[in-house]
């Protein structure tokens, strides 16, 4: 298997070039967000948790979090790797998706750490906002989420460097420079 985490801000392409490396890799795309957004849509109670944290911009508690990924691991076992997307998010999540993902025998190959200014990021969230009409994509809750990264989220990479699975790839320019930046990196597992 080939298990990629796709890591950044909000707004730094993350579900874009996941999209890019399901269609290359035959990956399955595992995003936390859309999940529970899923879950919201349909007022399951998982949902109803998970809105009264998203809808201020706070994390959605660890546990529920490693639970929904580990079924949905469970359930994809003939999967040729996964993309986790959305998670980890903190160093906690890091440690656990680790042992989660041993227990199935696997591990991270990479991480793939998208590098995008702040402007730049709020700027393509409150776009998005505009067009998806994603309650969520207010400059309010976004710069919330933004501060909620760079306190609980950034100090993964530190994590994944040790481990050497980390790969920061420049996250401004086109969709397929991008994405000829990822490949480059993936290629190179393995060899």
């Amino acid at each position: 298997m080939l298990n990629i985490v796709i890591f950044g801000a909000p707004g730094s392409g993350k579900g874009t070039q996941s999209a890019k490396l399901v269609e290359k890799y035959g990956l399955k795309h595992l995003s936390t967000g859309d999940i529970l957004r899923e879950e919201i849509k349909a007022d399951t109670e998982l949902g109803k948790l998970a809105d009264s944290y998203m809808s201020k911009g706070h994390l959605v508690p660890d546990e529920l979090v490693i639970d929904v990924l580990d079924n949905l691991i469970g359930k994809y076992s003939d999967a040729k790797g996964f993309i986790f997307d959305g998670f980890p998010r903190t160093l906690a999540q890091g440690e656990a998706l680790g042992k989660m993902l041993e227990k199935h025998g696997e591990d991270i190959d990479a991480v793939l750490s998208l590098e995008v200014e702040e402007e730049e990021l709020i700027d393509r969230l409150l776009k998005r906002g505009q067009i998806s009409g994603r309650t969520d994509d207010n400059r309010e809750t976004i710069e919330s989420r933004l501060k909620v990264y760079h306190a609980q989220t950034e100090p993964l990479k530190e994590f994944y460097r040790t481990k050497g699975s980390l790969k920061n790839i420049e996250g401004v320019g086109s969709i397929d420079d991008i994405f000829g930046s990822i490949e480059r990196e993936i290629d190179q597992i393995g060899k």
